[in-house]
């Protein structure tokens, strides 16, 4: 039986998927992923994704925010905007937002500037938070620290790291999602060593989808681009490191996903599950 998943993290409306959009939901629905969470990097790509989400209600919802690279771009100005997006009915999570200090394409200042913008919104719509952070932990571990009334109802989004810092986040009360940055030897192997301590509970996963196709995928694509329906690849080899049974854990990160972004799903027609029923929990 294939196993029901949720991806949790799925750049949907990017333009490599225009021309084949309806063909890669479902791709996605065959595997077995029932539902998707489409990511705001930008409050364009905010905007998109939530139209996106109104052609597919029974599939998809939305994030909304401003991916650190892009922090330069979110003037305090753009506050309203940003806030508006936040109280769409098709977004169930403020974000991706964070730090990023690997490449640093807006100032770190600017990066902090724009983050604390957005964990603001957040507090305001009782929202949870889908969270980025790469070479910038001990500055995020901070700013988090000062908003203890956001969480635990956080989730760092395409966690690289290794046990160290995953204890961090795990004081913090943080979620872990995990991509297929884990089915990659030579980069992944500090996630592979963390994953096993990742409490079962606090576990969820993605594919980061069109980014990060799964290495340990036979037979290979004919292309690099990542899609929702390589999910079951993520969860097999997330498995395998944790030394843990597929169903069960398939079991578990759906139940948290579920329950962390207030979803339900729903039998489709004939049964399958095609269709997911979005219900908001009463601290949302």
């Amino acid at each position: 039986m294939t196993p029901v998943l949720v991806d949790i993290g799925a750049n949907l409306a990017h333009n490599s998927f225009d021309a084949d959009r309806e063909a890669v939901l479902s791709r996605a629905a065959a595997s077995g992923v029932a539902a998707m969470i489409v990511t705001g990097s930008t409050l364009d790509d905010s905007e998109k994704a939530i139209a996106l989400c109104r052609r597919y209600p029974g599939r998809l919802r939305a994030t909304a925010g401003v991916h650190p690279h892009h922090a330069t771009g979110l003037a305090d100005a753009d506050a309203g905007r940003l806030e508006a997006l936040m109280s769409d009915p098709m977004v169930v999570a403020a974000g991706e937002c964070g730090l990023d200090y690997f490449r640093n394409f807006s100032p770190p200042a600017e990066q902090r500037r724009a983050f604390e913008l957005q964990l603001g919104s957040a507090e305001r719509h009782a929202l949870p938070l889908f969270l980025h952070q790469r070479d910038a932990h001990a500055d995020f571990v901070a700013m988090l620290g000062e908003h203890p009334q956001l969480l635990p109802r956080a989730v760092l989004h395409c966690f690289t790291g290794g046990p160290a810092e995953l204890e961090d986040c795990l004081a913090l009360g943080l979620s872990v999602g995990i991509t297929g940055w884990i089915c990659d030897e030579r980069r992944g192997q500090a996630l592979r060593d963390a994953a096993p301590r990742i409490p079962r509970d606090r576990l969820m996963l993605e594919t980061d989808a069109p980014y990060l196709l799964p290495r340990t995928i036979q037979p290979k694509p004919p292309h690099r681009r990542n899609e929702p329906a390589y999910l079951p690849e993520v969860l097999r080899e997330t498995a395998s490191c944790r030394g843990e049974n597929v169903a069960v854990l398939a079991e578990a990160t759906t139940a948290n996903a579920c329950r962390f972004f207030g979803l339900t799903l729903g039998p489709g027609p004939e049964g399958s599950i095609a269709e997911v029923v979005y219900v908001y929990s009463v601290t949302n």
